[in-house]
């Protein structure tokens, strides 16, 4: 038995890993005013609020985020996890989609967006916490990502 326990809780986030049928990742860059990795290029995501479960806040965040004119379908879920950089205060849940259609019409948290192939991935600079997320999910193989960010 174990004497480790896991630190509180301070937030829960829902991120969404959209996937087009040519295994490209959407990833928008987020303003240099944002609380979270300004200036660095992640997932459309965000806190999980009171009132709603990760399915709904992942869903709320898509369309906050990126417009209401796509459709996506789900693939895979996974969580609650606990983060790995920031001592696993937080809890996050993971929703694989397949992008299907649409057009991405940012909000004001965000400057730019990508469809990314694994390719040219390490050309981003990215969040902490992505590369583990596309690992999570078995998205890319791990010669794709970026090694040194990975716990």
């Amino acid at each position: 038995m174990s004497d480790i326990s896991l630190p509180r809780i301070k937030a829960r986030f829902s991120i969404n890993l959209i996937e087009d049928v040519d295994s490209h990742l959407l990833f928008l860059k987020r303003s240099s005013k944002s609380k979270f990795g300004p200036g660095l290029w992640g997932f459309p995501a965000g806190h999980i609020e009171e009132n709603e479960n990760p399915e709904q806040c992942a869903l709320r965040e898509l369309e906050e985020e990126i417009g209401s004119q796509f459709k996506v379908s789900m693939m895979a879920t996974k969580g609650p996890l606990r983060d790995s950089y920031y001592g696993g205060v937080y809890e996050i849940f993971l929703f694989h989609q397949r992008w299907l259609e649409g057009e991405v019409s940012l909000n004001h948290e965000h400057i730019e967006y990508a469809w990314v192939n694994r390719d040219n991935y390490k050309r981003y600079e990215v969040m902490e916490g992505i590369d583990e997320d596309i690992r999570y999910m078995n998205i890319w193989p791990a010669e794709f990502l970026n090694a040194d960010k990975l716990p």
